[in-house]
């Protein structure tokens, strides 16, 4: 299913709904309509139960360039405000809805690229990948990316990025933990199907409740965030699939996931 203007593009596969940044001449900046789109998608799939795992990916040469500076610049600060705020809401978003998002990367990861990357719960890049906060070069400094990438790199790191605008190769992403796995191009897909297929082997409930106790528990202060985390773990410990999961483990079997 394709969004009525293509800037977006939506498969299902096997429990693995991929979704594509469709505006390859323009390296998949984001429009405004990209980023409704997008929203709109993940809005739709957070309800679906049938989608376990999420992919998003770039058209043509690029993962994504950033935000699409010409149109801001053309509308005005009215647009600006829009743009900025709708694509904050739509990182909370990704952390939010219950499915693992994995950022398939094979190109440049730019700015607001690279916001998305590090917003992914999972992250598999091509060694040509290439990732940067660059807004500094052009007067902008990526402050909101800033936001993203610092929650997942080292902060001298994330400063150096951010104050330089220089760009990382993937094997420094990797060694930064910018992404989880770096690739082959050619082998990019097979991996990231592999990833994808050891989520989906997990029991959906399980998978859904500790991300969101992940991302609960992770700004917290230290004793709120064991409160939280164990009182999640007293909650999962009720469900079917624990039982099941842990008396699979006693009768050395695979265990059969009900679901619930």
């Amino acid at each position: 299913m394709d969004t009525p203007d293509h800037e977006l593009l939506r498969t299902y596969r096997g429990g693995v709904t991929t979704l594509t940044l469709n505006r390859p001449q323009q390296y998949n900046a984001f429009s405004a309509t990209l980023i409704d789109a997008l929203q709109a998608a993940i809005d739709d799939i957070s309800r679906n139960a049938a989608v376990r795992v999420v992919v998003i990916a770039g058209a043509g040469k690029a993962f994504c360039a950033g935000h699409d500076l010409k149109e801001i610049r053309a509308r005005g600060p009215e647009l600006a405000e829009q743009v900025f705020t709708r694509y904050s809401n739509l990182m909370v978003s990704l952390t939010r809805m219950p499915q693992p998002v994995i950022a398939r990367v094979h190109g440049m990861a730019f700015a607001a690229g690279c916001q998305l990357v590090a917003q992914c719960d999972l992250a598999v890049a091509s060694a040509a990948a290439q990732f940067a906060t660059s807004g500094v070069k052009y007067g902008l400094f990526c402050s909101t990316p800033g936001v993203a990438l610092a929650r997942n790199v080292a902060r001298k790191q994330a400063l150096e990025m951010l104050l330089t605008g220089d760009p990382i190769d993937a094997a420094t992403a990797l060694e930064r933990g910018l992404v989880n796995r770096v690739v082959a191009a050619d082998a990019l897909d097979a991996v990231l199907d592999e990833l994808a297929r050891a989520i989906l082997d997990k029991p959906p409930l399980a998978v859904a409740a500790g991300k969101r106790t992940f991302y609960q528990q992770l700004d917290a202060p230290l004793a709120d965030a064991y409160e939280i985390a164990a009182a999640a773990m007293v909650c999962n410990m009720q469900t079917r699939d624990a039982v099941e999961g842990i008396d699979a483990f006693t009768a050395k079997r695979k265990p059969e996931w009900k679901g619930e």
